[in-house]
């Protein structure tokens, strides 16, 4: 009778190891005829011709069906045996959307930072709190995408403020080459887009932690005479109240666009 506590699986694999175990005992074991030609030949006179220990020529052979048998029972142990911890790896119906739930509340790139301001005053992610900010990391000395990426920047908090809601955003730079973007030259730089737009810089270490907290990627490329220019991934983070990163915007948005989407993003919140 079968267990009707273990599961299908279970059965079905038991049945195929001992399976298993009878074809590999039928491959290895000599067969009874040996044993009983044996018994027969030391009890008989002398003068009897002996018993032919072989396999009679009308005999049937299960020789050759055991391996492929036994191989046949492997593949099906195996394909229950995957099929097992599939089910086992699987997800209930209903655990993937609590997880996916829980996986988008709260920032999934963003950390503390410690920085200065273009006036030398010291910003942390505490002085964000309460507003929404729009961040983007680059330099002063970038040729085209960065320039183009600024006043993008301007562009959309000009959209914003004049809408009839007014949403208020911050603007926030923060620059990937504090070596060369002192606060003077951040803030001579800032100024001919928007005076409205925050830079921050400050020692290598800080940038540097504060790019790897947001994902930011950048590589300093060496030119000739000494200059370089720095690979960035010229990406803009919309960022709530909580200093939370809501969405990340490339260089394919343009002013309006972008402007659309971070309307959009703060009526989710307000409804």
């Amino acid at each position: 009778m079968k267990d009707k506590s273990k599961p299908f699986q279970f059965q079905i694999m038991e049945c195929t190891a001992i399976f298993l175990i009878t074809c590999f005992m039928c491959r290895f074991t000599p067969p009874k005829r040996f044993h009983s030609a044996s018994c027969m030949r030391s009890s008989r006179k002398t003068y009897d011709p002996p018993l032919l220990t072989g396999p009679s020529p009308t005999s049937k052979s299960w020789k050759p069906y055991i391996l492929p048998g036994a191989a046949l029972g492997v593949f099906g142990g195996l394909i229950l045996f995957l099929h097992y911890n599939d089910e086992r790896r699987a997800i209930p119906k209903g655990q993937g959307e609590k997880f996916e739930r829980s996986a988008i509340q709260g920032p999934i790139i963003g950390g503390p930072f410690s920085l200065f301001d273009t006036e030398g005053r010291l910003v942390t992610e505490r002085n964000l709190l309460g507003s929404w900010v729009l961040l983007y990391f680059g330099y002063t000395s970038s040729p085209d995408v960065g320039p183009a990426e600024v006043q993008k920047m301007a562009k959309t908090i000009d959209i914003l403020g004049s809408k009839q809601d007014h949403h208020k955003i911050l603007p926030v730079f923060v620059t990937i080459d504090p070596q060369r973007d002192t606060p003077s030259q951040l803030r001579a730089y800032l100024k001919e887009f928007d005076p409205r737009i925050m830079g921050l810089t400050g020692p290598v270490a800080a940038v540097r932690q504060m790019t790897q907290e947001y994902r930011v990627y950048f590589k300093k490329v060496d030119e000739e005479g000494g200059d370089y220019l720095v690979e960035s991934s010229h990406n803009m983070y919309l960022v709530n109240p909580n200093m939370q990163v809501v969405r990340c915007f490339g260089v394919e948005y343009s002013g309006e666009e972008l402007a659309d989407a971070i309307v959009k993003e703060l009526k989710k919140v307000e409804t």
